[in-house]
């Protein structure tokens, strides 16, 4: 079985730990590609990035030349995958629903820490989009930018750490969601200040990858997620200069 885990931002070091983790939490015979957009921005932060990144990533997979049995989208509440739906048949998993649903399985409740305030409202869509929202006690912004997670592991852990218990404490959450796929490896020191369960998206998403494949299950085309009827699509891609 091979995987494609595909990063939202064209940082290679980041691809590099969310690749890591994905292989950490995959089966034996399970391959493991992860892959980096050749376009976009270094860090996912915002709509326009996000939109942007939504077009990087499909195009990525695209262009990907051998078979695949399933894709992962590792953003954190990213645009993107409902185009990567009409565009493959095998089953395509996003990390943040990944989480969401995976966290319902521990516990009544669960909240979300992610990066910047500015990226909450785009977390609280997507799960609202995949019908999740309903038991996400809330999602809290560490107030830490995407590249931080790197210069200042120490100082990242400390931040979401705290915000995580105040999810624990303050919003009465039973399980916490890592609202990034920068804070991959985090989970252990997490649950060590909490007591509670953690959810890593990447590693949610590729058992949940690996089950729908060993279930032979593939994506729907009756309706919502048919290809893309075929038509002329001008001046794409862009020409540089």
């Amino acid at each position: 079985m091979r995987i494609l885990v595909v990063n939202v931002n064209t940082t290679q070091s980041i691809t590099d730990s969310i690749g890591e983790q994905a292989a950490g939490a995959a089966s034996r015979g399970t391959e493991i590609v992860p892959l980096t957009p050749s376009f976009g921005a270094e860090s996912v932060e915002g709509n326009y990035e996000s939109y942007l990144a939504a077009v990087a990533v499909m195009e990525t997979v695209r262009a990907y030349p051998e078979p695949f049995d399933a894709v992962i989208q590792a953003g954190y509440g990213e645009h993107g995958r409902e185009g990567l739906q009409e565009l493959l048949d095998v089953p395509v998993v996003d990390i943040t629903e990944a989480a969401a649903s995976t966290a319902q399985f521990l516990g009544r409740t669960y909240s979300v820490v992610t990066s910047l305030d500015r990226t909450v409202p785009l977390i609280e869509e997507r799960l609202h989009a995949a019908g999740l929202r309903a038991r996400c006690a809330s999602v809290r912004a560490s107030g830490l930018a995407v590249l931080d997670l790197e210069r200042d592991e120490e100082g990242a852990v400390e931040a979401i750490v705290e915000q995580a218990a105040q999810a624990v404490e303050t919003d009465r959450a039973e399980v916490i969601c890592l609202g990034c796929g920068g804070m991959s490896g985090l989970t252990e020191r997490v649950v060590e200040r909490t007591g509670v369960p953690v959810v890593d998206g990447v590693s949610a998403a590729v058992t949940i990858a690996e089950s729908l494949v060993r279930l032979g299950l593939t994506t729907s085309k009756v309706r919502t997620y048919a290809p893309p009827r075929p038509k002329r699509i001008v001046n794409w891609p862009p020409q540089a200069g």
